[in-house]
């Protein structure tokens, strides 16, 4: 079995991310052998292989291509192993449209998810810490993955500022930070800590208890624009 499709959030991973170099002229790329690629080092990595050991070379033999194969779809290893992790990352759901609150809880509940999967697998954990110490590549996963999940999310507070459900006068990226720090904090940085299934839910309504117009938020305070001298 693919690993994508294993784990808490495989389900959602069904296609495998675009290449990292694009296909030139030719033959069109074959969907088996990028497969085929990817399983190998998925594979290799299990067996023990750390990620200095790996080469293409060897990556191209386990897979059972050619190593022209291999670099005619990615630039180098670092390139690979990126595409590698995106392979094992779900997409986070569309947000179904139907409750601001509701939609907040399901991209939390997708990221409690998503920390929970990579507590349990070394493997994730091992290419997260490969990428992550590359500036380069985690900046293009951060535009590739990251983004996408931080644009549905403020998708869906713009729509509670336009339903009234939200108040107006806060800036919508720090209220965004305000709902993913804590899940984000447990799940990265306080691993100890239980994620349990009724946290999202938590979140969101503490949060939105603060911002709902006319609720405690709105009474002012030290970092509310309105608050002044008097």
């Amino acid at each position: 079995m693919s690993r994508a499709a294993e784990g808490p959030e495989g389900a959602a991973a069904g296609g495998r991310p675009g290449p990292a170099v694009p296909a030139g002229r030719g033959r069109p790329r074959s969907a088996a052998a990028d497969s085929a690629i990817i399983e190998a080092v998925l594979r290799l990595i299990e067996e023990g292989a750390s990620i200095g050991e790996l080469s293409m070379e060897g990556i191209a033999r386990a897979a059972g291509v050619g190593k022209a194969t291999v670099y005619r779809r990615w630039s180098g290893k670092s390139a690979l192993l990126l595409d590698v992790m995106r392979s094992l990352d779900a997409p986070s759901p569309p947000p179904a449209g139907l409750s601001v609150r509701d939609d907040l809880v399901a991209l939390l509940e997708f990221l409690r998810r998503r920390g929970l999967a990579k507590r349990s697998s070394a493997l994730m954990r091992t290419l997260v810490s490969h990428v992550r110490a590359q500036p380069e590549l985690w900046a293009e996963y951060h535009d590739t993955v990251v983004r996408a999940r931080r644009d549905a999310l403020l998708g869906v507070l713009r729509r509670g500022v336009a339903s009234g459900e939200i108040r107006a006068d806060r800036d919508l990226e720090t209220l965004a930070d305000l709902f993913v720090g804590p899940m984000l904090a447990r799940a990265l940085l306080q691993e100890w800590k239980e994620l349990p299934e009724g946290l999202p839910a938590d979140i969101v309504d503490t949060v939105l208890e603060g911002v709902r117009p006319g609720g405690n938020g709105a009474r002012g305070g030290l970092n509310s624009p309105t608050s002044g001298p008097g």
